[in-house]
């Protein structure tokens, strides 16, 4: 069999599209259609693959491994960050899967990441060099925090284009993620300092959306702390008991339970921060 591994173009969108909805029955084809449209309208750092890589035979994807490729600012230095998304071949040509993975992972100074493996994936993952930085979820429940006195939450809209004591940067973020469906907000304190977030509604299996929130980027886990309170009451107005943060174990500063139920792993020169998902597989395509 003549098989190739290549780069994933925009012409190949509608059958990586169908290809990918074969390998995942519970995703629906506009899932995958409408994450790889967000993909070709975002910018791409550099010369990597905007969409990922494909394995090709008779003229059509037999495998495809999807990459999220972002610039990022670790210490005052550019980073390249590459979330390793979703993967499948179709089971006649798995012998060649290897082929996929090293293409993907073959730059010594990018940090992939990889944020959504499946429990029995693992072990794998660990063997190929991969090291845990996240645990599990941490499931607050906000509105039992401490508000701060004369704290208001601001929610920042796609188009917003500036906000009072934010950096262009952080704007830029909370515009972006707004666009993506997610919740941006801002927590103003009365000497006017204020803190960003972004929250995304999570989703069952069965997508129902249960009355959780996952906090997919803050500065830092402490700035989620100090403001729990205040998000909380916001959120239990809409309906919000919850919300999911990634920990390593149980936090003595929030009431809440901790589960093993999302470990995420990295491998390279950068150890992401916990509680920050910006830009990942799960704003891009979805919960």
């Amino acid at each position: 069999m003549m098989i190739r591994c290549r780069e994933i173009g925009a012409a190949d969108l509608d059958a990586v599209a169908d290809l990918l909805t074969k390998g995942f029955p519970t995703r629906s084809r506009d899932y995958w259609i409408n994450g790889l449209r967000r993909l070709s309208a975002r910018d791409t750092p550099g010369s990597f693959p905007r969409f990922g890589y494909m394995l090709e035979h008779d003229r059509g994807p037999v495998g495809a491994l999807l990459l999220i490729h972002t610039a990022r600012n670790d210490g005052g230095q550019v980073s390249i960050r590459c979330n390793l998304s979703s993967w499948y071949v179709e089971p006649a040509f798995r012998s060649y899967a290897p082929m996929l993975t090293k293409i993907a992972q073959r730059h010594e100074h990018v940090t992939y990441v990889n944020i959504s493996p499946a429990q029995w994936t693992w072990k794998t993952i660990e063997a190929q060099g991969f090291r845990r930085y996240c645990g599990g979820l941490f499931f607050s429940l906000p509105a039992l925090s401490h508000p701060v006195a004369g704290m208001r939450v601001e929610i920042i809209r796609q188009d917003t284009q500036a906000v009072d004591g934010l950096p262009e940067a952080d704007v830029a973020l909370l515009a972006r993620h707004a666009a993506y469906r997610c919740l941006s907000l801002v927590c103003r304190a009365p000497d006017d300092r204020c803190v960003p977030f972004v929250l995304q509604s999570m989703r069952l299996k069965q997508r129902i959306a249960p009355p959780v929130m996952q906090l997919i980027y803050c500065r830092d886990v402490a700035d989620y702390v100090a403001c729990a309170g205040t998000i909380g009451r916001f959120l239990l107005k809409r309906g919000k008991v919850a919300v999911a943060l990634d920990a390593n174990g149980p936090m003595n500063d929030l009431v809440g339970i901790y589960s093993e139920r999302a470990r995420r792993y990295f491998k390279g020169p950068h150890c992401p921060r916990l509680a920050d998902l910006s830009d990942s597989e799960l704003v891009i395509y979805g919960p």
